[in-house]
């Protein structure tokens, strides 16, 4: 059975820990391999290697760099279906949704590219006379990349193209799960000749993730998971004196007008609840169904949702399994739980025949109506197929849902009344809003990020927001004095 190992200056690593965890098929439920788990001298000796590495590579030229990244493009665009086949054999997601992630993580490669732009200072000439002022941004030093398990290579790559581009070195802790995809992308920074220890692969559990918080080696600290533990390193990281940007959870609403195309909007919500077996921070877990339309529309969402076949991703099936076995006793526990509670089951998944192995970790679509929003199946993140309408009376009852939820990562309003499309997305208190869109990640030159209870810290994911958590700025005011123009002067500085 394979080890799956860190990634330290150029090299896979052992580590000096003996500590393990098993990574398995979630299809098959059969452990494929063990991932080392770092102790806290593994973490320091990786918090070390970027920090050698970093004044080489903070002087590397912009030319240089950029050659780097273009040449990891066009590397990682030629072999990416050999990327999906590692993340759908670790995290189950069928090939086509792993096929989407690589490329959407590929698009902030493409945008890091343009780094001389995106790091252009400013320039006053004779601000003051014969004085001149200009600013810089310059990166950090080693920063750190804590990721969760069910986006293994785009939610890094929401990350490390932009700050390895600024000439920051990254230490990459990839979720225990599924570690092999980060090993792959290290190998491929290799051969696109990235200097060692610019890059490095941490595996490891809350050990190494406490040692990059608290260790005064690491600047930053870009966090993606639940929201309790998005909390958690935010406070704690901060309290080290770091940079800190922790994406949390989130409780997606899906608000359906009554005069919405009700078919495109029942394909919209089995797309975005049911795709990578609910397993997204950005998916659809409830239909807010505003007026007389709501059975209508449930029976649209669920003649659809019952077509959808689950499976092995690697058969040909729309919708694999959840990532572990806990996991999907969890996601079945909020069924149970909602419907004792008086939530109408629909569509139950929990005995769902799938195409795949018995010991495969498989919970098929599930619809619950008519769920109240004290309900756990309401107020808690599922991360799992499980797609829940709550009915209202009208636009202003489905907004004042929206917004007082805890959460406020993305949401989505289905009408073909322009004028409530505008009034939404100037009112609703969320960080990512479609119209007619239903998951409304933005494209990598914009920025990723919720509100509320779904981020900490003030900095957004890539685009603009990347650039500036990556780097800080410099200003330099210069004056090149002609000798003649000497004399002490104690007063305070003025401008002339």
């Amino acid at each position: 059975m394979q080890t799956i190992a860190h990634w330290l200056d150029g090299k896979a690593f052992a580590g000096t820990s003996e500590s393990t965890a098993p990574v398995t098929n979630p299809a098959t439920g059969a452990v494929t391999g063990q991932v080392a788990l770092a102790g806290v001298a593994d973490t320091r000796a990786a918090i070390d290697s970027a920090a050698t590495a970093f004044p080489a590579w903070r002087d590397t030229s912009l030319t240089r760099r950029t050659q780097i990244l273009f040449r990891f493009r066009e590397l990682l665009n030629e072999r990416k279906q050999e990327l999906a086949r590692l993340i759908t054999a670790e995290h189950g997601k069928v090939l086509a949704d792993a096929i989407g992630e690589v490329s959407r993580g590929l698009e902030v490669v493409e945008f890091a590219c343009g780094i001389p732009h995106l790091l252009q200072g400013g320039y006053t000439e004779n601000a003051s006379t014969e004085i001149d002022i200009f600013s810089v941004r310059q990166p950090l030093g080693p920063v750190a990349i804590i990721s969760p398990f069910n986006f293994p290579a785009m939610v890094p790559m929401w990350f490390f193209p932009l700050a390895i581009a600024a000439g920051n070195t990254v230490v990459l802790k990839p979720s225990e799960k599924d570690p092999s995809a980060s090993l792959w992308l290290a190998r491929l920074w290799a051969e696109a000749e990235l200097p060692a220890g610019v890059f490095t692969v941490l595996q490891g559990d809350k050990v190494a993730v406490d040692e990059l918080l608290d260790n005064p080696g690491v600047k930053a600290v870009s966090f993606v998971g639940s929201t309790p533990i998005a909390r958690y390193v935010y406070q704690r990281g901060t309290a080290a004196g770091k940079r800190v940007q922790a994406l949390g959870g989130a409780k997606n609403h899906m608000v359906v007008l009554p005069d919405a195309d009700l078919d495109l909007a029942a394909d919209a919500a089995v797309n975005a609840g049911f795709g990578s077996a609910g397993e997204r921070c950005m998916a659809i877990s409830v239909v807010v169904a505003v007026g007389g339309a709501a059975d209508e529309l449930v029976g649209k969402i669920a003649e659809r949702a019952g077509t959808i076949r689950t499976g092995d991703g690697t058969r040909g099936a729309d919708m694999g399994p959840l990532v572990t076995r806990a996991h999907r006793d969890r996601v079945a526990g909020y069924i149970a739980a909602g419907e004792s509670a008086g939530a109408t089951v629909v569509l139950d998944g929990r005995g769902v025949e799938a195409d795949g192995a018995a010991e495969g970790f498989w919970l098929g679509p599930t619809i619950l109506d008519h769920v109240a929003i004290d309900m756990s199946v309401y107020t808690d993140e599922i991360f799992g197929p499980v797609l829940s309408v709550v009915r209202v009376g009208s636009y202003d009852d489905a907004l004042a849902l929206v917004n007082a939820n805890p959460y406020g990562n993305g949401t989505a309003l289905f009408t073909n009344d322009g004028g409530a499309a505008r009034r939404f997305h100037n009112e609703v208190e969320v960080g990512m809003v479609g119209i007619n869109v239903p998951i409304p990640v933005p494209m990598s030159y914009y920025s990723f990020g919720g509100w509320k209870n779904s981020l900490f810290g003030d900095a957004h994911a890539h685009g603009a927001d990347g650039v500036r958590f990556f780097t800080r700025t410099k200003a330099v005011t210069t004056r090149w004095l002609d000798p003649s123009h000497g004399g002490l002067n104690l007063g305070f500085p003025q401008n002339k």
